[in-house]
């Protein structure tokens, strides 16, 4: 089986994340791990893109973490793929299948009603999971569910307490939704990971998408 991560960040990018793009990929690779797929906080999340740039140069920022863990990847045999996460007022949406370029060309998702944007990105083939959706904070008001316009939902948060990631499953039962898992890395260093395995390699972000649609692969929850 091959395992893979699904949901990481880089301090290149999330503001809230101490590990490199290269440090993420080298601790992956030492733990056995085929590939990661990068979703740094998006452009309205906490992102390091200062507000005021040009929209191509914020797109260059949330993407250089991802370039930076690829790099390292294609040197250490680790592979990397490219992805998101999407914030609204607590509610995040890990976004897979489209890529920079595609970014670079809609900088109206940045106006868009989160409805909207989804509607976007299943137009535009990608796949949407909402991550960690009962996570409870002082900064979150009120949970906020999707279920009509997700495809997924990440029923194992490797940083979530237990009663949140049992509620996310019972969430994804109630309205059939796709179940992912993925370890919510900032630091590197991370015991608890998790994520998905699959039988084969995956070749591209579109062959994970294609994977995630038709369930598969497993899901893992483990702690080194």
């Amino acid at each position: 089986m091959y395992r893979y991560e699904t949901h990481c960040h880089t301090a290149e990018a999330s503001a809230c994340a101490t590990a490199s793009g290269q440090q993420q990929a080298e601790f992956y690779k030492s733990r056995g791990f085929k590939g990661i797929i990068v979703t740094d906080h998006f452009l309205n999340g906490n992102s390091t893109a200062p507000v005021e740039l040009p929209w191509n140069e914020r797109v260059d920022i949330l993407c250089s973490g991802y370039e930076n863990a690829r790099s390292a990847g294609e040197l250490i045999g680790l592979d990397v793929f490219f992805g998101w996460e999407y914030a609204y007022h607590g509610a995040d949406l890990l976004t897979y299948g489209l890529g920079k370029e595609w970014l670079l060309k809609h900088p109206e998702v940045m106006e868009l009603h989160p409805n909207e944007y989804c509607d976007l990105i299943h137009r535009e083939g990608g796949f949407i999971s909402h991550a960690h959706p009962f996570r409870e904070d002082w900064y979150i008001d009120m949970i906020r569910l999707m279920p009509r316009k997700c495809d997924g939902c990440e029923v194992i948060n490797s940083c979530r307490k237990p009663f949140e990631n049992e509620m996310a499953k019972h969430y994804a039962d109630s309205y059939g939704l796709i179940y992912t898992a993925g370890s919510d890395n900032h630091h590197a260093g991370q015991s608890r990971l998790s994520g998905i395995e699959t039988e084969t390699p995956i070749r591209d972000i579109h062959h994970f998408v294609k994977l995630l649609l038709t369930r598969d692969y497993n899901i893992f929850d483990i702690t080194y």
